[in-house]
């Protein structure tokens, strides 16, 4: 055994130190790696997958395939050959959407408007995005928040029936159309401040 203050006996507890501090820190990345996977969702995933497959182990076998209907052949292809397609039923488009004129037509509702409430709320948030532009924002989310707030404009227009031309407008004298509709929404009531 060495001596107290021996070099062995230095080294033999400082690595044992290194030894309990590589412990640690692997059981702390283990921790995370752990709760990680809880709050991703991952570790349900992985228990409902570990309960599928328990739950399919201890069913018995499946029967055989049902024998072929008319419409598949009763061999499978070989490799390299694309299985038979089945005929759509009648009616129907080949991608699964009803074919044009066939079944009953759908009664064409009219379009649902928000409350005035929420395009208020969305033209007052619109308002307040491009005042607070900054200088160097691209030019694409600028001309995308633009086509947001007169879309929310005009519709602001429609909900209080107020007249407007800014759809008509050029680009170049919208913006002041867009001035001139938003006092006039003003005077119809709409607080827009």
């Amino acid at each position: 055994m060495p001596s107290a203050g021996s070099v062995a006996a230095d080294l033999s507890t400082s690595s044992l130190h290194l030894a309990v501090i590589i412990a640690m820190v692997a059981a702390g990345v283990a921790v995370l790696v752990w709760l990680l996977r809880v709050f991703t969702g991952q570790r349900q995933h992985d228990v409902a997958a570990q309960r599928r497959a328990r739950e399919q182990a201890d069913q018995p076998p499946r029967p055989p395939a049902a024998p072929a209907t008319r419409f598949m052949e009763a061999t499978p292809p070989g490799p390299g050959i694309a299985p038979p397609r089945r005929r759509p039923a009648a009616g129907h488009h080949p991608a699964g959407r009803r074919a044009p004129g066939t079944g009953q037509q759908r009664a064409v509702s009219p379009p649902v408007r928000r409350p005035l409430q929420l395009v208020a709320a969305d033209l007052r948030r619109l308002t307040r995005e491009l005042t607070t532009v900054p200088g160097g924002m691209p030019m694409a989310r600028r001309r995308g928040l633009l086509a947001a707030y007169d879309d929310v404009l005009v519709e602001a227009a429609d909900l209080l029936q107020v007249p407007h031309r800014l759809m008509d407008t050029p680009e170049t004298a919208r913006e002041f159309e867009r001035l001139r509709l938003l006092g006039e929404l003003e005077a119809a009531g709409l607080v827009t401040g």
